[in-house]
């Protein structure tokens, strides 16, 4: 019998097994899944693996959405030592085939719908050595389906590992304005995480409800993998849907939800219910909620709102569990934060510069084949995180936008947070990105993408006479275009790379061309 080190999710998970199977840990649908049914279904995975020939430290990618399948998958990859490789359902073409080949993907589980689009971004690529198929008939390409993977027996996998599993693998970022790049976070310390998680008050066999995607590291470390940590129920729901958000909460009895993105200001645009109040959440994990919103959300659904700041890409938490609106919070035990300028110098109270820090442990992540990526974000022993902010004289944290997404306007730099934060809480806008647009002139001009929540009351106009007094001169758009839909990533961020390229279209609203004088 090889001699195999457990990680601390396996350990828990068989703890509970050992002393409460039948409680549940994961609702789905109609369906539950007790802590015993987890521990037989990630051994399932695990040996299933093993027979293909995957070995501690192989990648394995996983292309599912939400459903239980990809939490057997992630639990069994991890139990045997290989790295969990999440990518989102909505990769194509060149960008999917730079993550199989960047990640050295041994093998790849992948639900039916999406396997046409992981066959055709596969071709040649030596280092894949099985697709398996989920709800798929086997075939040439993928003749091993996710079925015949789960038949194993779900026993202890009989494998070498000297070193303790931890939660995580390799996760790949967004890549909005770039290629994905792929955070290796298998010494990830979740401790930063935790106790974030255990500032919102969650008990033991309580539930916790996430609906945005499993291969994002919200939903998957801080969601799925905190509930195991606190022992706490799982809620999945399918995709993030606002209309029937509550109703979710409801039927799950989720007293924890975590909100990404534009999520709280699009629940907050709902139409008003009688029975909005009238949920068992008693906080909800918040990262960039709009400070015109907070208290406004809390009043109407009866919630309290923890704000938090972290990355996948670098261990290191801010905490707000004390309703200090507008602020991220102050560093977590462990983690030292500073806001540096261009040229890495500190900054004081109430000066903008990028958001920095670092782990007492040291350096935990880098970036997949990218070392002077990874030496550059890490320089002088900080992570550089990207994003701006500023803190108070009480050493609170404000988040100001990324970097990347700041404008240039006749000398004055802009963040589109300033711009989107603003028009946010406009009542009749229900989605906005703001982004930069090449300007005859040189440097940029701004365009807003919005969203209304009815097209036939908004005009171009009124939204920028709702800019005027509510920022500066400089950040108030040249231009403005009215959209169905803006386009946004799975976790509810614009996709600012798409909105560049489309650029002016035909239904942009040009102010100087119409003649509109904004007033300073």
């Amino acid at each position: 019998m090889a001699i195999r080190v457990q990680g601390k999710y396996e350990a828990l998970i068989r703890e509970r097994a050992a002393t409460d199977a039948h409680d549940v840990w994961l609702k789905f649908r109609d369906e539950t899944y007790s802590w015993s049914d987890v521990l037989s279904a990630m051994s399932r995975v695990a040996n299933g693996l093993l027979e293909l020939g995957v070995r501690p430290g192989d990648r394995v990618m996983i292309v599912m959405s939400n459903r239980p399948e990809f939490l057997w998958s992630h639990l069994g990859i991890i139990m045997i030592g290989a790295h969990s490789v999440p990518v989102s359902t909505q990769q194509r073409g060149e960008t999917l085939r730079h993550m199989i080949v960047d990640s050295r993907a041994k093998a790849i589980l992948v639900e039916g719908d999406y396997l046409p689009h992981v066959l055709a971004a596969s071709q040649g690529v030596e280092t894949l050595q099985h697709i398996v198929g989920l709800g798929t008939a086997p075939s040439h390409a993928a003749p091993v389906t996710f079925e015949r993977l789960f038949a194993s027996p779900d026993t202890e996998p009989d494998v070498d590992l000297s070193d303790a599993p931890g939660g995580s693998g390799l996760i790949y970022t967004s890549g909005t304005t770039g290629p994905p790049k792929g955070v290796v976070a298998t010494a990830y310390d979740f401790g930063p995480m935790e106790l974030v998680l255990r500032a919102s008050g969650v008990q033991p066999g309580e539930t916790m409800y996430a609906a945005t995607p499993l291969y994002h590291g919200n939903a998957l470390l801080v969601q799925a993998m905190g509930s195991i940590t606190v022992g706490a129920k799982f809620a999945l729901g399918e995709r993030f849907s606002a209309s029937r958000w509550w109703d979710e909460i409801r039927r799950y009895d989720a007293v924890e939800f975590n909100a990404v993105g534009a999520m709280i200001p699009i629940l907050l645009k709902q139409p008003a219910r009688s029975d909005d109040a009238d949920n068992p959440v008693r906080a909800l994990l918040s990262m960039a909620c709009p400070a015109d919103s907070w208290r406004e959300f809390e009043r109407r659904f009866g919630v309290r709102i923890i704000e938090t700041y972290g990355m996948v890409d670098a261990v290191g938490s801010l905490l707000n569990d004390v309703g200090k609106v507008g602020s991220v919070g102050k560093p977590v035990p462990g983690v030292e934060y500073r806001i540096v300028d261009d040229e890495d110098r500190a900054l004081g109270p109430g000066e903008v510069g990028e958001i920095t820090f670092r782990h007492a442990k040291g350096q935990m992540t880098d970036y997949e084949n990218r070392p002077e990526e990874t030496a550059h974000a890490y320089r002088g022993g900080w992570f550089h995180s990207g994003d701006l902010g500023e803190y108070d004289e009480d050493g609170f944290y404000y988040y100001r936008g990324r970097k990347k997404e700041s404008m240039r306007r006749r000398g004055v730099n802009v963040s589109a947070w300033e711009i989107e934060s603003v028009l946010i809480s406009h009542p009749d806008v229900l989605e906005v990105a703001a982004h930069a647009v090449p300007s005859p002139l040189g440097e940029d001009d701004i365009k807003v993408v919005i969203r209304p929540v009815d097209a036939s009351t908004l005009t171009p106009e009124d939204v920028l006479r709702f800019c005027e007094g509510r920022m500066a001169y400089q950040a108030i758009p040249r231009y403005v275009e009215f959209v169905e839909e803006v386009p946004k990533t799975p976790t509810q961020r614009p996709m600012y790379g798409v909105l560049k390229e489309r650029g002016l279209t035909p239904a942009t609203w040009d102010r100087e061309a119409a003649g509109f004088e904004v007033r300073r």
